[in-house]
């Protein structure tokens, strides 16, 4: 059997099994995934990547090549979840753009995609790192090359293909010397190489298995065990830029007038704010994945060009210490046999705010918020860390209340969800939680608590706008109060005055401010001078929340 043409309903079959035989294997590619720090599983960013390049093939099967890949191209660049999957969206993007005007390719034509491949995504990564996904799809892509010279074989290339793929994988721990140390391969590159198996099992009429093709060896859970402990060969304190900021922007056709897109000038201009730079964008959005220390500004650049959607902030350095802190700790084993009463799922957006959740009693906090809302999967992922009978969950969001609820009702544990909107809700819940009492009254005294606190929120405003009364311009700090705009101001200051003024009344208590990256110490204390000198009698507690996008949070009993 021989192919020397490819139209786009073979190639759709190819995508389609490609997708499912990664798939299959996700878990195992999840389990060689930990370098260089916490940033998604990878097989799981592939999988949830690929399969959305997969879900769009399905809906535009057709004759034509080029608009499969393009279709292709448009679901991956949509879908793609962290480094690795941004790396693959990039490998099918600069194949769908070789291909894109043809109804049909040959072999060479097939070859020459996959090179086109590996340059677009080499050009989408700031600073490329050898013994990666990208060294996997090189090699294998220059092979193809070579093969296609002597053979119009499509089978014949794409084995030639996935046999170097799978050298070059081998090839790996030389590269990246952490690799070496502790005796693994490349996660990213390993997906690589699942995805090609599809490609060529469907070339060859051949069906992949559902589950995983092998069950791995003793040698390969071994090696699974030693990638868990590279997170102990750097330190929490190493990691210059804290923040997996990814996110993505809609082009506005009034912003790119006024500063015209140029994909290299936004990369350039983006590379000055952290490392592991990732830019794609096509004809209506530009897709971003970077490192940062301050992911507002980021956010802030981002929106010169239109609107923002698909944002997700993850604290790296927070990750990090769970993992070496999980991996370090004596007896964690018969810490995690020992099944609790009662246990505490809390999300929140901030390392600052996570230990302030752990220290008054939350067993596991999810990083999560207005701009990252987690996922029904990450809520029961962390309910089952916990290992309690029965579990209580803080969605401090009104946007994540939904996921725990569903979480709850697909989760075999006992899991109660206490509907709090805020971090000042989640807060007062928490402290109303009593693990000598039942579990009704526990659920009862929580959602009480729920009442008695109200929540300020010093933000900035990403575009002009006019709501209840209020003239806003891009820019602005907005005071807003239970989820009400109330106050603006351009300085960010006298808007956490203004807001405290119309919050605080002679029935408050206590004040907690929570403030974020953005605010320095002397605004903290010029903060609390006010309070102290029109507020006499109330209590202030301060904390470093090192929340982005909001520089204060208020708390107020």
């Amino acid at each position: 059997m021989s192919i020397t043409a490819l139209d786009g309903k073979r190639f759709a079959e190819m995508v389609i099994q490609g997708a499912n035989h990664l798939s299959a294997n996700a878990k195992m590619v999840d389990a060689l995934n930990v370098f260089p720090v916490p940033d998604g599983d990878t097989g799981t960013n592939m999988n949830l990547s690929m399969t959305s390049g997969a879900k769009e093939v399905k809906n535009n099967v057709q004759e034509h090549i080029g608009k499969v890949g393009a279709a292709l191209s448009k679901g991956l660049l949509m879908g793609a979840r962290g480094n690795s999957g941004v790396i693959l969206s990039q490998l099918f993007r600069g194949f769908s753009k070789a291909v894109e005007s043809k109804s049909a390719i040959s072999g060479k034509d097939f070859a020459t995609a996959l090179e086109a491949g590996v340059e677009t995504a080499y050009k989408a990564v700031m600073k490329p790192v050898e013994g990666t996904i990208l060294t996997v799809a090189k090699d294998s892509a220059k092979m193809g090359v070579q093969a296609a010279q002597t053979s119009n074989d499509i089978i014949v290339i794409m084995e030639e293909v996935l046999k170097e793929a799978k050298a070059s994988l081998k090839r790996t721990p030389e590269l990246l010397p952490v690799l070496k140390e502790v005796g693994v391969v490349d996660s990213g590159g390993q997906g690589l190489v699942f995805v090609y198996e599809g490609f060529l099992a469907e070339l060859k009429g051949e069906k992949l298995p559902d589950s995983p093709s092998s069950m791995p060896t003793m040698n390969e859970l071994v090696s699974a065990e030693h990638h868990k402990s590279v997170q102990g060969h750097i330190n929490t304190e190493d990691i210059e830029f804290g923040y997996c900021t990814e996110f993505m922007v809609r082009f506005e056709n009034a912003k790119t007038a006024k500063n015209p897109f140029n994909e290299g000038e936004f990369r350039n201009d983006l590379s000055k704010y952290g490392d592991s730079l990732l830019v794609i964008a096509d004809e209506d959005v530009v897709k971003v994945h970077i490192h940062s220390e301050q992911p507002g500004e980021v956010l802030t650049y981002g929106q010169r060009y239109g609107n923002l959607i698909n944002m997700k902030i993850e604290n790296m350095r927070q990750q990090h210490s769970n993992i070496v802190g999980e991996t370090h700790t004596p007896l964690v084993a018969e810490r995690v046999q020992e099944q609790k009463e009662y246990g505490i799922v809390t999300v929140s957006m901030g390392s600052g705010i996570a230990d302030l959740f752990k220290s008054i009693g939350a067993h596991a906090v999810i990083e999560g918020g207005q701009t990252m809302n987690p996922s029904t999967e990450d809520i029961v992922k962390a309910v089952k860390q916990v290992n309690a009978k029965k579990v209580f969950i803080l969605p401090n969001n009104k946007n994540i209340i939904m996921a725990a609820e569903q979480a709850r009702d697909v989760s075999e544990e006992e899991i109660y969800v206490i509907p709090s909107k805020t971090v000042p809700q989640g807060l007062s819940a928490l402290l109303a939680f009593n693990p000598s009492a039942n579990v009704e009254a526990n659920e009862a005294t929580m959602k009480d608590a729920l009442q008695h606190v109200k929540t300020g929120q010093i933000t900035f405003a990403v575009r002009d706008t006019q709501i209840d009364g209020l003239e806003i311009e891009k820019d602005d700090f907005m005071g807003i109060a239970e989820g009400k705009i109330v106050v603006k101001n351009k300085d960010k200051g006298k808007a956490a005055e203004d807001l405290l003024s119309k919050m605080l009344d002679e029935d408050s208590e206590i004040l907690t401010v929570i403030y974020g990256e953005d605010v320095s110490e002397d605004e903290v204390n010029s903060l609390t001078q006010f309070v102290e000198e029109n507020y006499g009698n109330i209590e202030i507690e301060i904390h470093n929340g090192q929340q982005p996008l909001y520089s204060f949070i208020f708390s107020i009993e």
